[in-house]
């Protein structure tokens, strides 16, 4: 099974070990590197070895220490370019070889962002961070860039001193750089076997704070205090998963505060998950983003999908068993609750994609398809809809939860596709055999749109958000005197997440409901991400004209593609800011991540030269 984002024959060889020498530019915005590959080929006679590269200056290339002829292919929009290296011996199945590469990145490579001081919370120092996921690593180091590969590895950093590095792995000490005494070097080493896109790097002023007994939390000085009282669960957090998936494997479980560019939530990298200072808002009911990048120890860094099409294998049990935890610290209502909400979520995805679009499969073809393009809630909460559903057919969350730990058991430390999965599945409950044959699952898995069948969520936490939105949907001018501050005393801020939601999905309200809703819930002073997200986005959509300055501000002064991406295209869609909207992308264009750029720019049809589409 070939994976269709990598140039790489993972069926030919693997990579087994990866030892890198990075050294940090920050003036050209470049990293010279060094990486020496452990190969092993898993056919005789095997001569030429394949590597995933992007925009990379090769700059020698040698085997087992003598020089190796190497050749660049043409370069391909997404999967980049790739790198044949033709060994001076031959390799019978099972031998190994040690591959040099020497190379330079490009200061425009994809997987990495450089920040000026001025884009930092500290304004005094650069920084730098990566996001290789899905198939960006290849722009930073030469490899067989596709998640069928897993590999350890060792790497050592050089840095100005006044920076720290950081990475996914165990810190392994740090010196001083014996060419440059205005230099230090970092050393880490990752001893699980884990795919190229989970090796991560940041570097700026970081500082660390203890907050578990194998936990810190990273970032600049500015934040770490606020992100260490935020975080302070996560060690509960992780206890409770290895109750629910056996025991952590990696180690260390840090959290790394990013700036706020970074264009995720979260990224599980094992050892330091990533964080969006979006989390930042002195309210803990943001917490589960850090028990899905915990639950992704497991599923995901542990069990791996083999290719992007099977991402679903991911996200989808990483979703169950963040619900899980959620089940266990704060009761099943609550994991109904979150479940409707992924619900909507799922909705909201097939809207903007479209209910035809092959993108909107549990598993996509992606041939020829950009994985960035793919990206959305879809193998989230699809995903997790099908894990539910069969929970409820197989006898409930206990026998369901054994069979999920009992999985990532069996293909721990590897790689699955969907079938490997279905086929465990029908082993495991051999005895149910009926039940899952009655199971629809070409439409589940390979029909676009929403799945087959609604779960029947239980709503005890979201009546009082659907009474609620109800009466605001169905209020005419004189009812709006009725409304008052003492309708959301009592919500949750998940419940408030949740009331605006379902606002969302309904028509616009008009103007006045709007405006009246502020004047009594004062919800432009909220500072919570999540519930001004959706405000703001109601706000636009009802064409609150004041509300359009805020809505590009919060696009801007973060930038969450789950937040920066739909209020941009909200702002767009009000026909008399069309122009606004292009013009404040095209002024905060180059401070953004070149992922979160690149797709914005697509969202408002603008080319790569900046121009708009007429």
């Amino acid at each position: 099974m070939s994976d269709p984002c990598s140039f790489s024959s993972p069926s030919r060889c693997v990579t087994k070990h990866l030892n890198l020498r990075l050294r940090l530019d920050f003036r050209r915005r470049v990293i010279a590197g060094t990486v020496e590959l452990t190969v092993e080929a898993l056919e005789d006679g095997f001569s030429l070895l394949t590597l995933d590269t992007r925009d990379l200056n090769i700059v020698s290339v040698s085997a087992n220490q003598q020089p190796a002829r190497f050749a660049l292919g043409s370069k391909h929009s997404f999967k980049g370019t790739q790198l044949d290296i033709t060994l001076p011996f031959h390799l019978s199945r099972g031998q190994h070889v040690i591959v040099q590469v020497v190379y330079e990145t490009s200061p425009s490579a994809s997987a990495l962002q450089w920040l000026t001081p001025e884009q930092t919370a500290g304004k005094k120092q650069p920084y730098l961070f990566s996001q290789c996921q899905a198939h960006h690593c290849r722009s930073m180091v030469p490899c067989q860039d596709t998640p069928s590969v897993k590999h350890t590895y060792y790497a050592q950093v050089s840095v100005p001193k006044d920076l720290v590095a950081v990475m996914s792995a165990v810190r392994d000490g740090q010196e001083e750089d014996p060419e440059d005494s205005g230099r230090v070097i970092y050393r880490f080493r990752q001893p699980v076997s884990m795919p190229s896109y989970l090796i991560a790097i940041v570097v700026g002023a970081l500082e660390s704070r203890e907050i578990g007994p194998r936990s810190r939390v990273w970032s600049e000085k500015e934040f770490v205090d606020k992100a260490a009282f935020e975080f302070s669960e996560t060690e509960t957090m992780l206890k409770t998963a290895e109750y629910l998936a056996g025991p952590y494997v990696w180690g260390q479980y840090d959290i790394l505060v990013l700036p706020p560019s970074f264009p995720y939530g979260g990224m599980e990298n094992p050892c330091l998950t990533f964080a969006t200072p979006t989390l930042l808002a002195g309210d803990k009911s943001l917490s589960t983003v850090i028990a899905h990048e915990i639950s992704h120890s497991w599923t995901g860094n542990l069990v791996t999908n083999k290719t992007w099409e099977h991402f679903w294998l991911n996200e989808g049990h990483t979703v169950y068993l963040e619900r899980m935890i959620g089940r266990q610290m704060y009761g099943e209502p609550f994991r109904q609750f979150k479940a409707m909400g992924g619900w909507k979520d799922l909705q909201d995805s097939v809207n903007t994609f479209g209910a035809n679009n092959p993108l909107t499969n549990l598993v996509p073809s992606l041939q020829d398809v950009d994985p960035d393009d793919a990206f959305s809630s879809v193998p989230y909460e699809k995903g997790f809809a099908l894990l539910y559903h069969l929970e409820e057919l197989l006898g409930g969350p206990e026998v369901f939860m054994g069979f999920v730990k009992s999985y990532i058991q069996l293909f721990a430390y590897g790689s699955a596709t969907t079938e490997d999965w279905k086929n465990y599945l029908f082993s495991y409950f051999k005895d149910q055999a009926e039940v899952l044959k009655r199971v629809d699952w070409n439409a589940w898995m390979y029909t676009p749109g929403m799945p087959p069948v609604k779960p029947q969520y239980d709503a005890t936490l979201a009546d009082a958000c659907i009474s609620l939105s109800q009466r605001w949907i169905t209020a005419t001018e004189p009812d709006l005197d009725g409304f008052s501050q003492s309708d959301v005393k009592t919500l949750s801020s998940h419940q408030l997440i949740e009331f605006l939601s379902l606002l969302l999905q309904e028509n616009p309200l008009p103007l006045t409901h709007v405006k009246r809703m502020q004047e009594v819930y004062g919800l432009n002073a909220f500072t919570n991400s999540e519930i001004r997200f959706r405000w703001l986005k109601l706000c636009v959509r009802s064409k609150w004209e004041e509300a359009v300055p805020l809505a590009l501000q919060m696009a801007t002064e973060q930038g969450r593609m789950k937040f920066t991406r739909p209020l941009f295209r909200e702002v767009f869609n009000f026909s008399k800011y069309r122009d606004e909207a292009l013009r404040v992308f095209t002024a905060h264009r180059a401070a953004m991540h070149p992922v979160t750029a690149g797709l914005v720019a697509k969202d408002l049809k603008v080319d790569a030269s900046g121009a708009a589409a007429q």
